[in-house]
């Protein structure tokens, strides 16, 4: 069913009353997708004008973004799709085009894209597409596309993350993207009204007369706060750093103050910017998003004006004069008119069956607190490219953390510190080390002096306070737990001696899964077992599980971290003493993961691991 163009759209709305989009990206597994399609239903039901899907840079996410585009708008739910520049040529973009027509889908959000993995700057693929303006030119000029196709572009009202032009210019290179046959325009997220406000005023006194939808994307989280505003270089006010440092623990209270956040903005850029369109990063989760439509009196509302008189739609070139006396805006043609009817009967609730009732909760909130690295591998939000690792450090920044690394002992050197605070950062902790990971600090060290280079972990907990300034996550007034475990990598040698062990003296309390780069994986968790490793446990709630290590969720984080060391090694010249260690590390070693399920005894992996040292003397000598 071929869809609208969102201009028509818009046009189509009571100004008086506010439309919404909603921004989805495809998950990583397919237990995810297929939650997902749920979680966009019920969604649904909250009227959004259109949904969006996301593209990964060059196409890493193609098959699934044309699947979940292709899925919504078949389902009824106007849709647009991002295409980005990245890596794209001029058969690509073709090809795509031609898929997305195919699927009925109108709208296209035309993006440049960031940069392609392991680079420094963005380097066009094709000398055709080196912007988003050339992205949107093209389409315009090809006959099958031009008139078919709705084209947004993004805006930057805090300017682009990747640029240091003046706001002027900024706008300026908005302004060569309308003009080259832009319809509408979305916005990167912020959360500083008042620069927003000021950059809308001189975006219109440019002459851009198209929509302008500003991106909101209400918090989550504190630390995936954090990391998004220093990606995309949104400014944070102070009163919302202060506010949000002084709860940052509570995941509860920072949520609710995103929901709060979220809805001050939109009250005021109706108020004094007099903008009634809206579009939410909603991350794959939905209950933030439905408390902001709810407290803003807008669930449910509907946001097409129902009563429109059909007319027909005159043949090309046919001269249009409508009576002086006709409203145009109570004007509609049959095909608008019948996808819109059939958009709005087709929000059925598909959620029978969904996993998340009962052991994860209520479906539409089973995900509502954070994932940790090992989240639920069902959830639709499993795949957030925020919870994977990664640096998103520069080459340069890199050098400079992390030198030139020529020999096993190098690398062991910088892992160690990372452990002692001397660089913030490794290619596979992109943050500095926690509080919690002091705890078992002493661990970690022996474990990384060995060779087993360590990137993740977390010590053992026995119902200590929600509070807790270390530990505590979730509303307060609860207690949590953790299993201690520990991800790190090592030669085969080593887990073959990690395997002897488990079997030997593991005594049904030790799981570990470990994967090589070539998709070889061990592991003694049965099949289908599913270990939660962080829990808690809260008033007026069943037990909630945000951290979850079993075998799909395992496989995806290990293509991950593969791919961080080709991307560190890329930094390097080809043939260089450092290229060819950092391809060697990815291709001939492990990355296991342990976990111990006596979460009261706090030592209990440890003295399982380091009891006989002659049993894991494998490691690699310094």
């Amino acid at each position: 069913m071929a869809g609208v163009k969102l201009s028509d759209q818009i046009k189509a709305q009571d100004q008086r009353h506010p439309f919404y989009t909603f921004e989805f990206f495809p998950p990583r597994t397919d237990q995810g997708f297929e939650n997902l399609v749920s979680r966009i239903s019920r969604l649904s039901t909250l009227n959004p004008l259109a949904l969006s899907v996301t593209w990964g840079a060059g196409g890493s996410t193609k098959d699934r973004s044309l699947e979940l585009a292709g899925l919504t708008q078949g389902h009824g739910f106007n849709t647009i799709l991002h295409l980005t520049c990245t890596n794209m040529e001029l058969g690509l973009v073709d090809e795509v085009l031609k898929s997305v027509k195919d699927l009925g889908i109108k709208n296209i959000l035309a993006l440049r894209g960031d940069p392609p993995r392991g680079e420094e700057e963005w380097i066009a693929s094709d000398p055709r597409f080196t912007k988003a303006a050339d992205l949107v030119s093209y389409i315009r000029s090809v006959p099958e596309y031009s008139s078919w196709f709705c084209i947004g572009v993004a805006g930057y009202p805090d300017g682009h993350a990747d640029s240091s032009v003046d706001e002027d210019t900024e706008i300026g290179r908005l302004k060569e993207k309308v003009d080259a046959g832009a319809d509408f325009i979305i916005t990167q997220l912020f959360y500083d009204v008042d620069q927003f406000l000021s950059w809308y005023k001189k975006v219109r006194q440019r002459g851009i007369t198209i929509p302008v939808i500003p991106g909101i994307m209400p918090i989550q989280t504190y630390s995936s706060f954090a990391r998004v505003t220093k990606l995309c270089g949104a400014r944070v006010p102070d009163p919302v750093s202060h506010a949000l440092a002084a709860i940052g623990h509570d995941d509860q209270l920072v949520k609710d103050f995103g929901v709060n956040l979220a809805v001050d903005m939109i009250s005021r850029l109706r108020a004094e910017g007099g903008i009634s369109g809206f579009h939410f990063c909603t991350l794959n989760l939905e209950k933030s998003v439905q408390r902001v439509l709810e407290n803003l009196g807008w669930a449910g509302f509907p946001t097409i004006t129902p009563n429109k008189l059909i007319v027909e739609t005159p043949a090309p070139g046919t001269p249009t004069h409508p009576a002086p006396h006709v409203d145009l805006t109570v004007l509609t043609t049959p095909t608008l008119a019948t996808t819109l009817a059939t958009q709005s009967l087709s929000a059925t609730s598909l959620t029978d069956g969904e996993a998340g009732h009962g052991e994860l909760n209520n479906a539409a909130s089973w995900d509502d607190f954070p994932n940790g690295r090992f989240g639920d591998f069902k959830s639709p939000a499993f795949g957030n490219q925020d919870l994977w690792g990664g640096s998103g450090i520069s080459r340069n920044e890199a050098l400079e953390q992390w030198g030139h690394p020529k020999e096993l002992k190098d690398l062991t050197r910088i892992f160690l510190d990372y452990l002692h605070s001397k660089i913030p950062t490794t290619p596979l902790s992109p943050t500095p080390l926690s509080p919690e990971s002091l705890m078992i600090l002493k661990h970690l060290e022996k474990l990384t002096e060995r060779g087993w280079w360590t990137v993740g972990s977390q010590p053992a907990v026995s119902g200590v306070c929600s509070s807790d300034p270390v530990v505590g996550w979730g509303p307060r007034s609860g207690y949590v737990f953790q299993k201690c475990f520990v991800e790190f990598f090592c030669e085969t040698s080593d887990v073959d001696a990690i395997e002897e062990l488990v079997r030997e003296r593991g005594g049904g309390w030790v799981h570990y899964f470990a994967c090589n780069n070539e998709g070889e994986c061990r592991s003694n968790v049965p099949a289908d077992g599913r270990n939660a490793v962080t829990w808690g446990v809260f008033p007026g709630k069943e037990i909630i599980q945000t951290t979850i290590i079993e075998k799909a969720s395992f496989l995806s984080w290990k293509e991950e971290a593969f791919s961080i060391w080709s991307e560190w090694a890329s930094f390097y010249r080809p043939g260089s003493a450092e290229r060819k260690l950092l391809e060697g590390v990815r291709d001939n070693r492990w990355l296991v993961s342990l976990v111990h399920h006596d979460y009261k005894n706090t030592e209990a992996l440890w003295d399982f691991l380091f009891e006989d040292e002659k049993s894991l003397i494998n490691g690699v000598q310094q």
